[in-house]
């Protein structure tokens, strides 16, 4: 079987995650490809994206948040960090496991002096520090395997991104497992650009095919992979409505005391509110009214309830306030 080996230049994380679902449903060959993508958090297909991601952060820094295909956890992207695509026809989805695909990876950073190994799970480690998470995705006969490879990665960025508080939700959502991060540069005894390193690990891995072929996306394929980009990938309805059911819960101090805020969202829409505590009675039956039906969404709540600021300040309560219980 041919393998079809592309080093993506896009670094469109969008682009990017449609074109791993476009060659695992559109071609009959492997695939293996590297891509990189500009600053983004990415969260795993079965996960709540309100409760894996410091909203508040990436709002200030501009970094876009997107759903992938596969499962697993939420990940950071950004030049620094290379990932890694395979997808593989099998003839038994049972025979698959992840050391499949890793250990190639494992042995290039090798040949760098870098000494890579996995604990069992789906991730890499060095020196008991995460470098790499993966994930798969079956579809049909074909498994789409990616990873990520934390080369030179902005982790400050990283951990303000995916810092958050838990206790506010409760789902039935994948959650991610936090760990103890490093760069793989930190390890190299010759140091290499991102850019070196990334051309290395296509090259060897490439190698590692009798029968490759380097593959460069048609104008046919780049037109479909931006068409799914549009219209899934970049969609509000797949980044967070597609988020599972759950209960946010927060308490809300000012200044005239304390204000519990109770909501249940369903596909990323606010189905029920309860707030109750030190606020008057019918200041919260149009804050509940504004609120049902609407996203569970930053910008979308905060229109709603601007339209109550006068009401507010009647009361003592401030908009800014009343943002900061409900998210």
């Amino acid at each position: 079987m041919i393998t079809l080996c592309i080093n993506q230049s896009s670094t469109d994380p969008y682009f990017n995650l449609a074109a791993e679902e476009y060659f695992l449903k559109n071609f009959q060959e492997d695939f293996f490809m590297l891509w990189r993508s500009r600053p983004s958090v990415v969260v795993g297909k079965h996960q709540n994206a309100l409760a894996e991601v410091n909203h508040a952060f990436v709002r200030e820094n501009n970094i876009p948040v997107a759903r992938r295909l596969s499962g697993g956890g939420t990940v950071f992207h950004d030049p620094g960090n290379v990932n890694f695509t395979f997808i593989r026809n099998v003839a038994n989805i049972s025979e698959v496991n992840f050391k499949i695909f890793t250990i190639p990876v494992i042995e290039a950073l090798r040949k760098l002096g870098v000494e890579a190994y996995t604990t069992g799970r789906n991730d890499l480690l060095i020196d008991g520090k995460k470098i790499s998470g993966n994930a798969e995705h079956v579809h049909r006969n074909r498994v789409l395997h990616h990873g990520t490879l934390l080369f030179d990665s902005h982790l400050e960025a990283l951990k303000g991104a995916l810092k958050v508080d838990l206790s506010k939700f409760e789902d039935k959502a994948v959650q991610s497992n936090r760990s103890e991060v490093t760069n793989i540069a930190n390890y190299l005894p010759n140091p290499i650009s991102v850019e070196k390193f990334t051309n290395f690990l296509f090259d060897e891995i490439c190698q590692t095919y009798p029968d490759f072929q380097i593959y460069q996306p048609t104008p046919v394929d780049i037109a479909a992979i931006e068409k799914l980009s549009v219209e899934k990938y970049q969609t509000w309805d797949w980044i967070f409505g597609y988020s599972p059911r759950y209960r946010f819960t927060n308490t809300l101090n000012t200044a005239n005391g304390a204000i519990s805020v109770n909501l249940l969202v369903e596909k990323g829409h606010i189905a029920e509110v309860s707030i109750s505590g030190a606020i008057q009675a019918e200041i919260s039956q149009k804050i509940t009214n504004a609120l049902l039906g609407c996203r569970h969404d930053f910008v979308a709540v905060k229109a709603a309830i601007l339209t109550l600021n006068e009401e507010f300040q009647k009361s003592g309560l401030s908009v800014e306030e009343l943002m900061n219980g409900i998210f």
